[in-house]
């Protein structure tokens, strides 16, 4: 063999020797890659569990919303319930007081025919009069009465703050803080004072 083909003999084995080395360098890169992908992939598929709530999570937070709605409705519903009750006390109020205007309108009228008829007379035109003054006063007391609309006693009673206003206080024989003398008569509806009595009371 002579030189020459010695030499192309090394050279062909040396080409032979770098191509398989680098094939083996792309092949291991290839592994290499591989691997990477892999490892990626697996890491976003754990990302992705990781990230999905468990449906003990989701029940829980289904539980807190569901409280939550039901304190709402809770809340509201008490809030109506106050605005029904306080809505049907004011009409029950409005309408057990329902005269008190109408009785306040008329208490000059009675105050007027009380006067006509404290006054005296003889002939017989004055009384015929006088007579027909205390047919209409007595009616429209009977009409206040049957509206729940009455005059405050107070004379000879003892004087109470919620029912007369005292004008007047005067030495007596009688004990004192007894009500001697009326000015203006009282009146009241049911249970509420429209008008409180003017009053003289003893000392």
């Amino acid at each position: 063999m002579t030189n020459e083909e010695e030499k192309e003999k090394v050279d062909e084995t040396a080409e032979t020797a770098a191509e398989e080395t680098k094939k083996q360098e792309e092949s291991e890169t290839e592994n290499t890659k591989t691997e990477d992908t892999a490892k990626e992939t697996s890491a976003e598929e754990t990302s992705e569990e990781n990230s999905e709530p468990s449906a003990e999570d989701e029940l829980l937070s289904m539980k807190e919303q569901l409280e939550e709605s039901e304190n709402k409705y809770l809340k509201l519903y008490a809030e109506f319930e106050n605005f029904k009750r306080r809505n049907r006390q004011e009409t029950e109020l409005n309408n057990k007081y329902k005269d008190q205007k109408f009785a306040e309108d008329l208490l000059p009228v009675i105050d007027n025919l009380e006067r006509a008829l404290a006054i005296k007379g003889t002939d017989e035109s004055f009384n015929a009069l006088h007579k027909g003054v205390e047919m209409v006063y007595n009616n429209l007391v009977e009409t206040l009465e049957k509206h729940e609309i009455k005059a405050i006693e107070a004379l000879d009673q003892p004087f109470d703050p919620n029912f007369h206003q005292a004008v007047m206080t005067e030495e007596s024989d009688t004990e004192s803080d007894i009500v001697i003398e009326e000015f203006q008569k009282g009146y009241i509806l049911k249970d509420r004072v429209i008008r409180p009595t003017m009053v003289k009371v003893s000392e």
